[in-house]
């Protein structure tokens, strides 16, 4: 066996997700369908994590693993000639930027180090934004939102922001960077990096400093609402449209 890892991005609008499910389309069936096609042999990919429906990949990493006694055409096992004949395979919203043969031992999910991702608002109607962006009205105290987010960066436990009935068997992440930066005078990027993610934590971290930053929420009541390790008592999920993975280091 060979195995592969694959990098790639994703337009997440159309899909449920990542990861393959019996009642909705996904990025990983799709990958999986094109690489079964082209190798011409069943291959199951391993996704570096696991995106919800509708959010965006500028980066995602998957590995696969490949027999090549089964690959009538041998060319297809160079790894240029693999991402280009996926992206003509692949429909228009998910393209491979590189496949590289790697070690055995590597693992697109266990081997990553760290992933980032970024989250997006604009405080203006913009019809290019639309289904890229969040949009909202809300006068936001951005230098208040980023006191609190440089907090997080001093805990470990973020069980107030995992999805409630989410299946993890520890909540504990290591935050190494959260900040929010002004893009334009009506734009602005949420930045958050972590060795891992719990499910729908970034989408909800966003949502409670955005009650910080319309001044519902002090920062002593942010803390204590992150120390409480209560779902119920933190902000609500934001919407997965403006959100977007983009980077994973190995």
């Amino acid at each position: 066996m060979q195995r592969y890892f694959i990098t790639l991005s994703f337009d997440g609008a159309r899909y449920h997700g990542w990861q393959v499910q019996p009642n909705g389309t996904t990025v990983q069936e799709q990958l999986q369908q094109a690489l079964t096609t082209l190798l011409r042999q069943p291959i199951e990919v391993v996704g570096a994590g696991r995106t919800d429906a509708g959010v965006h990949a500028r980066m995602m990493v998957a590995h696969a693993d490949v027999d090549p006694s089964l690959c009538a055409d041998a060319s297809v096992l160079d790894a240029r000639q693999m991402a280009y004949r996926l992206n003509r395979i692949l429909p228009c919203d998910i393209a491979v930027q590189k496949v590289e043969l790697v070690a055995p031992d590597m693992h697109a999910r266990f081997s990553a180090t760290s992933r980032t991702y970024h989250y997006y608002l604009h405080t203006t109607k913009d019809p290019f934004l639309h289904n890229r962006s969040w949009e909202t009205h809300y006068d936001l105290d951005f230098p208040l939102m980023n006191e609190a987010a440089q907090w997080l960066l001093s805990q470990d436990d973020f069980a107030a922001f995992c999805k409630t009935g989410a299946d993890v068997k520890t909540t504990i992440c290591h935050l190494t960077h959260a900040q929010w930066h002004q893009l334009s005078p009506t734009e602005w990027r949420f930045e958050i990096t972590a060795n891992r993610f719990l499910r729908n934590m970034v989408r909800a971290v966003v949502g409670t400093l955005v009650e910080v930053g319309r001044h519902r929420m002090s920062l002593s009541q942010f803390h204590q609402v992150v120390l409480s390790h209560s779902r119920t008592k933190a902000g609500e999920s934001m919407p997965a449209h403006a959100l977007y993975l983009v980077d994973i280091q190995y």
